[in-house]
């Protein structure tokens, strides 16, 4: 299985500044990566600013170092923590988090994040999605807002993803690889793409 969806790049540029951590995925450090998964984010926005070509003495320069660091933030932490939550925990093939930078007219920070799943969720995941590119992201948040207040115990609301689209104007991708060593167990990796 090989399947992409949305604005996934599947090739980035070797020539560009990147910074990816991996996490081994046993249940003891998932639960601790869980607990710290918003430090990662914080980390991962911070050690970016820093290749950005952006003056942080120039005071107008400053509000928009601060608005990319808590775009990053707030992406990198709902990419990981997703990740984390539906990473199963039986196999011990890493989470990943990563950014890359990218510069073309515009700025744009690429944040990723890979985790591993079975074939029943990624079918699912890949409905929702398939339901999210062909709707409009402001009608499908209230939707899921309103879905997630009749139901306390769902856990796939898609609203993190749906924030990202609306309050961040991510372009978002995914990518589903089938393991090469364990067939039946499927890589996601989540991309997005966010001006900075």
């Amino acid at each position: 299985m090989h399947q992409i969806f949305g604005d996934y790049i599947n090739v980035l540029p070797p020539d560009r500044d990147s910074l990816e951590l991996s996490f081994t995925s046993t249940s003891e450090d998932i639960k601790n990566l869980w607990r710290n998964q918003r430090l990662s984010a914080h980390f991962l926005a911070n050690c970016f600013i820093n290749f950005l070509p952006l003056d942080e003495n120039n005071p107008e320069e400053e509000q928009r170092i601060k608005e990319a660091q808590g775009s990053i933030s707030y992406v990198a932490n709902e990419l990981i923590e997703n990740a984390v939550k539906f990473n199963l925990e039986a196999v011990s093939h890493q989470v990943k988090l990563g950014i890359y930078f990218l510069e073309s007219s515009e700025l744009i920070a690429v944040i990723f994040a890979t985790n591993t799943v079975d074939k029943t969720q990624a079918e699912t995941f890949q409905t929702f999605i398939k339901k999210l590119l062909a709707s409009d992201p402001q009608e499908l948040y209230i939707q899921q807002l309103e879905a997630s207040a009749n139901d306390h115990d769902s856990t796939q609301s898609g609203l993190g993803f749906l924030t990202m689209i609306n309050d961040y104007q991510a372009r978002l991708g995914w990518k589903f690889e089938s393991l090469s060593t364990i067939p039946d167990l499927i890589a996601v990796t989540v991309m997005a793409q966010v001006i900075v």
